[in-house]
């Protein structure tokens, strides 16, 4: 194949690269951009960092509801606010970042809500809110935060010299100024009040000279007369990476060893993700120093992203070091992310991806399953439970059971996926896009159909499986629907649209729903998620000329499979406890 846009480098070879090496010169205008050393200045100074080691977690602060909503090109509206802010307090997290009040009728909406809200926010809980160094917005920030018991106001200003000359118009000295002359406002309008403190980011911190840095950053130490009872945030933004990871940490390392009333103050971080190593710059600034990061669940935000929590979370986890936060269930965070960004986590992300624990080559499952095996006679040897015993197993750096994952089917799906090419036969045979959990799903149906023949079945018997299981599910159902109400069977239901309100009357909850439309046909598909009263997640499927109708089948599908599990298990537990009492001497005739 060709392409004819790329052209491979075929400049010199420098003169002195080895031999092994014969990449080429290129020609894309790399002379244009400066390397960082030559954009900012990162004093000399003997590190410490290089030699320290992470053993507690940090602060962690989640900035999805500012920061990354405000990344997202449709903003989330209060219900998913809400439902973000929820997942939140269920995780663990300590102060959370609410909103961007002075600039939002939402944000401030939300602020007010979760003020006038009766236990809305729990009493060990500090709400974060943001505004720009302007008099009228930190006039309706405080509008907005009154009446919350624990307040943190969050005030930012660019700070490096490209933003100064280009975006702001002023010299050091004037910008000073403006920050000085925001923060006192603040200061007057906080007065004594309890549980109020102040953060300071002076955005693109890493651009930004290190003196100016400090000179702004002790000013407004002592303005705010910070105390170790009632400390500062100064939190250092990578707004834009510029750099390798190391130099952030130096750059840390010198604010942390140079700022006055260190005791007073909370370092924190706020690093995004141009280069591609925002984890790395987070991990290496708490080396460096830094008490508390700030990003978001999964990393979303603006241009490549923030900094991502749940990795960085999860690599402590990994190290032995608690935490601090509860990603037992990493599906359901995950689940509630997507629906409330309204963005797919990807199927390779760290630790939460639907494939990180998959593994497609047949040398790495069998070492999986030999990993499991030993675990298994290590945690026996040590009188210990599995889950209690140390973790060892090649290939997988966690135990997918402490993120709620599943090993059985973790395993099946590598074999399954290997044997008969489900998803790509479906795809071809009959124009369906399966989403990947519902690949993971079909595929132990696949599994049971075909493992005692041993045989590949073609496309279009997978296709006649897959009706069977998924689309002739619910089909005899009657119902009818009117925008939010529906009425199944004679159960009535009520939702946002017909999807919610026929999933209300047949008494299951949506955790996801996509559809498209069957190449080479004028039907639409659509794949629903559920959960049903006992917990369990199925999957349903519905197909029709109406998108509507094909969602509300969908619905029905999903019902009528998670009705179907439930009478086996109950069935089978029947059968088990016969089976006990007749051979206990029981239950005859």
């Amino acid at each position: 194949m060709r392409f004819p846009t790329l052209h491979a480098p075929a400049g010199p070879t420098p003169a002195d690269a080895p031999a092994w090496n014969p990449q080429r010169g290129g020609a894309m205008p790399s002379h244009r951009y400066r390397p960082a050393h030559e954009r900012v200045q990162v004093p000399a100074l003997l590190r410490r960092w290089p030699g320290r080691r992470t053993e507690r977690a940090p602060l962690w602060v989640p900035v999805d509801l500012r920061d990354g909503n405000q990344a997202l090109a449709e903003p989330m509206d209060p219900a998913r606010k809400q439902r973000m802010f929820d997942l939140f307090l269920a995780m663990g997290f300590k102060e959370i970042e609410v909103g961007y009040p002075s600039a939002s009728r939402t944000d401030f909406a939300f602020v007010r809500r979760l003020a006038e809200t009766p236990g809305a926010v729990p009493e060990d809980v500090t709400v974060v809110v943001f505004t720009a160094a302007r008099a009228d917005l930190i006039d309706r920030t405080f509008e907005a935060v009154e009446g919350l018991p624990r307040v943190l106001v969050h005030l930012y200003t660019a700070t490096a010299p490209l933003w100064r000359d280009v975006v702001l118009g002023k010299d050091r000295a004037e910008l000073r100024a403006l920050i000085t002359a925001a923060a006192e406002r603040m200061a007057r309008l906080g007065g004594d009040r309890d549980g109020l403190r102040f953060q300071f980011s002076p955005e693109v911190f890493n651009l930004t000279e290190p003196d100016y840095v400090l000179e702004v950053c002790n000013g407004l130490t002592e303005l705010w007369d910070a105390s170790p009872d009632r400390p500062v945030v100064h939190n250092l933004p990578a707004t834009v990476e510029i750099a390798t990871p190391n130099v952030y940490a130096d750059q840390i390392e010198y604010l942390d060893r140079h700022l006055v009333r260190r005791d007073s103050v909370i370092l924190s971080v706020h690093p995004h993700n141009d280069r591609g190593t925002g984890v790395a710059c987070a991990e290496l600034a708490v080396l460096a120093g830094a008490q508390r990061v700030e990003g978001c669940l999964f990393g979303n935000g603006e241009r490549t992203g923030n900094v991502d929590l749940v990795t960085l979370a999860l690599n402590l986890h990994t190290q032995g070091v608690d935490p601090m936060l509860d990603l037992s269930d990493i599906d359901t965070i995950r689940r509630t992310v997507e629906h409330c960004n309204r963005l797919p986590v990807h199927e390779r992300h760290p630790y939460a991806g639907d494939l990180v624990h998959t593994a497609f080559s047949g040398t790495h499952q069998d070492a999986i399953k030999k990993g499991f095996a030993r675990h298994a006679r290590t945690a026996a040897e040590l009188g210990l439970p599995e889950r209690e015993a140390p973790w060892s197993v090649p290939y997988l750096p966690i135990d997918p059971a402490d993120l709620g994952r599943d090993y059985e089917a973790v395993i099946r799906v590598n074999s399954q996926s290997g044997k008969g090419g489900i998803a790509y036969l479906l795809q071809s045979a009959a124009g369906l896009e399966l989403p990947r959990r519902l690949q993971i799903e079909f595929a132990r149906v696949v599994q049971e159909a075909v493992d005692d023949s041993g045989r590949e079945v073609t496309g279009e018997e997978l296709y006649a499986l897959f009706r069977a299981e998924y689309l002739d599910a619910g089909a005899a159902r009657a119902w009818r629907v009117d925008g939010g109400r529906a009425e199944v069977d004679g159960r009535p239901g009520r939702g946002a649209g017909p999807v919610d309100a026929v999933a209300d009357a047949v008494g299951v909850e949506v955790l996801s729903f996509t559809e498209h439309k069957v190449g080479g046909s004028p039907d639409a598909i659509a794949y629903v998620e559920a959960r049903a009263g006992d917990g369990a997640v199925v999957w349903g499927v519905g197909r029709d000329a109406s998108v509507l109708t094909a969602g509300v089948r969908a619905v029905l599908s999903a019902a009528a499979r998670a009705a179907a599990r439930a009478a086996a298990r109950a069935a089978s537990g029947t059968a088990s406890g016969m089976a006990s009492g007749v051979a206990s001497g029981r239950g005859k005739a």
